[in-house]
């Protein structure tokens, strides 16, 4: 497909911003991606916004369970893949024939360090070497910034790309691509123009890794809204009782920490039925644990569901529960975007205390927080929302306000292209011989 880049020609004239955006190549593995709703809005609106953007993958595609939004994109994608190996590896020989010292340097800093778990070696590996040729294919795009909207793999590609191409690049640290770090999370953090993160708990811990004087690198946008359309849930609050869990399954979830907290209700003689949409690695164990506690009747996991069916469930729910937990790795969620949409919809929500989520769940004023890995306080939180309609509505509606404004698609958008213009821009004025390089023009004399 033509990397031709999206630019504001394709926008609205109205929508963008007055000044000039750096010619962007956003980075991921996969795009576009059924469980990155949120990334696949931040480039929509980030292309609306007037950012030239290309986009570059590190695999093929992978449409399973996307949206029709998604499938009809038409943002143009360079996805490498393994049909791109030997490209990958002859980019790669042909760095190391230019300057073997430099590429050795990269080896030994970026391959040779201990990773999280064998996947994680696997994908770094690749990224890595795939680094080399996104370099080049940077260059030919006149690309002026680098940038992944992942932590892990993909920011070791653009860190390699970068070293090989002069072009500066920067990287989103989330949730599981910075827990637990990689073992170059120091030298991206290092190298990095800047680092963005999608929530305010992100910033000391990637702080940590920056040098002393630069922890100022690391800012803090959040994540904007992605439902296409809004409703507004009518919580009933009769009867069976109808929750919603929506996720993953997976270790960061706890999810079945709420599958116990459904069998205490259950024994309790409380009427609720759950809702458990999601599918992933832990399925089984889940399907298992299910059969195992007798909530078969009242446990319903339709699995995987597209983000633009999601208001459907939320119409049709009482209550949202987050029971998120950290791993014993480190491993968490950072804000889970549900959240934002459910108390957008105007949906009670109960939640787990862990990483940023007490940044939209205040206990007793947005929602209902509670400590993870304890089923009987989620239990005992649910049972609070459900006996008073009053206050949930109440903390729903103040739950609404707060995320309509903190996560308004409009202003976190217009930070996120700000954020990029100022730092490239400070770059470009600091380091100007560098800058000419990579637009392949020569230094100018003083």
């Amino acid at each position: 497909m033509s990397t031709d880049p999206v630019t504001p020609s394709s926008a609205s004239p109205d929508c963008g911003l007055s000044r000039r955006l750096p010619r962007t190549a956003y980075v991921l593995l996969w795009f576009p991606l059924s469980s990155e709703t949120f990334i696949f809005r931040e480039v929509q609106r980030l292309a609306a916004l007037g950012m030239p953007l290309r986009v570059y993958t590190m695999y093929g595609k992978q449409l399973r369970g996307s949206s029709e939004e998604m499938r009809r994109c038409p943002l143009p994608v360079m996805r490498l893949g393994t049909r791109a190996t030997f490209r990958i590896l002859g980019a790669f020989f042909r760095a190391l024939r230019r300057d073997p010292g430099a590429v050795w340097k990269l080896m030994r800093e970026g391959l040779f360090r201990r990773m999280r778990n064998l996947e994680a070696l696997g994908e770094n590996v690749w990224c890595f070497l795939a680094g080399f040729l996104l370099a080049e294919q940077a260059r030919r795009d006149q690309v002026e910034l680098l940038h992944s909207a992942w932590g892990n793999g993909c920011a070791t590609a653009v860190w390699v790309a970068s070293r090989a191409s002069g072009i500066p690049f920067a990287f989103t640290g989330r949730a599981g691509d910075i827990y637990p770090q990689d073992g170059i999370l120091r030298e991206k953090c290092r190298d990095a123009l800047f680092i963005r993160t999608n929530n305010m708990a992100n910033v000391p811990w990637l702080q940590s890794f920056c040098p002393d004087d630069e922890q100022d690198k690391v800012h803090a946008v959040y994540n904007g809204l992605t439902l296409a359309q809004r409703t507004e849930c009518e919580m009933p609050f009769t009867p069976p009782y109808r929750l919603l869990a929506v996720g993953r399954f997976c270790r960061t979830k706890g999810f079945p920490e709420l599958l116990t907290m459904m069998a205490r209700l259950r024994r309790e003689g409380l009427p609720v039925q759950l809702t458990l949409v999601g599918d992933g690695g832990w399925r089984r164990k889940l399907h298992a644990m299910r059969r195992r506690l007798g909530l078969e009747g009242v446990v319903d996991m339709p699995g995987f569901v597209p983000n633009d069916r999601i208001r459907e469930y939320m119409r049709s729910h009482d209550m949202l529960v987050v029971p998120s937990v950290v791993h014993t790795n480190g491993d968490r969620d950072g804000i889970p975007n549900v959240i934002m949409e459910a108390l957008s919809c105007r949906m009670p929500v109960v939640a787990t205390d862990v990483c940023g989520i007490r940044e939209v769940v205040e206990d007793g004023v947005t929602g209902l927080l509670v400590p993870q890995r304890d089923p009987a306080a989620l239990a005992d939180a649910v049972r609070r929302m459900l006996s008073d309609r009053e206050a949930a509505q109440r903390m729903a509606e103040a739950g609404r306000e707060r995320v309509l404004r903190m996560f308004d698609s409009e202003t976190t958008i217009r930070q996120l292209a700000e954020l990029y213009a100022d730092q490239y821009d400070d770059w470009k004025a600091s380091r100007p011989d560098v800058w000419l390089f990579t637009r392949g023009l020569p230094p100018q004399d003083d």
